[in-house]
């Protein structure tokens, strides 16, 4: 993947459905090569879906933080399944080393936080959860609006 590719995809990252006309503007090259390296991308695997960005997501939460979560023995599938249901959690990641969980938090202010947080630590099989609250975030490369 050369700079321009790169470049193709830092742009599709902030909008994906940029016409190929304005990416060939915006990058200096033909549609042509536009087309071309979108092709590639996507046949490559590089590229291997689009995907739309809801205003609820693009919007900053009141309280965002990340929790660190251990799990009981080989409960880890079932755990990860109880936080799909919560409407706070936007990301569950495993790992490796002391945490076995760590999930991305949006919640609308801190008595909601703290809430959520009680039903994390009701679920069967954590043992015990570790938060910090993410007060700004200088980089991200998700797409945002």
């Amino acid at each position: 993947m050369d700079a321009l590719d790169q470049s193709l995809i830092t742009l599709l990252r902030h909008d994906c459905r940029r016409p190929v006309s304005e990416l060939a503007v915006l990058l200096k090259v033909s549609r042509a090569t536009v087309r071309a390296r979108l092709d590639r991308l996507e046949r490559d695997g590089e590229i291997v879906g689009y995907t739309v960005v809801l205003r609820a997501d693009a919007m900053p939460a009141a309280v965002r933080a990340i929790t660190l979560v251990a799990v009981e023995g080989r409960k880890t599938g079932d755990v990860i399944d109880a936080l799909k249901g919560f409407a706070e959690i936007t990301a569950v990641h495993t790992t490796v080393g002391t945490w076995d969980i760590v999930v991305e938090v949006a919640a609308g202010s801190l008595p909601e936080l703290d809430e959520m947080l009680r039903r994390v630590r009701l679920v069967p099989g954590v043992t015990t959860s570790e938060t910090h609250l993410l007060l700004s975030t200088p980089r991200s490369a998700r797409a945002r609006l």
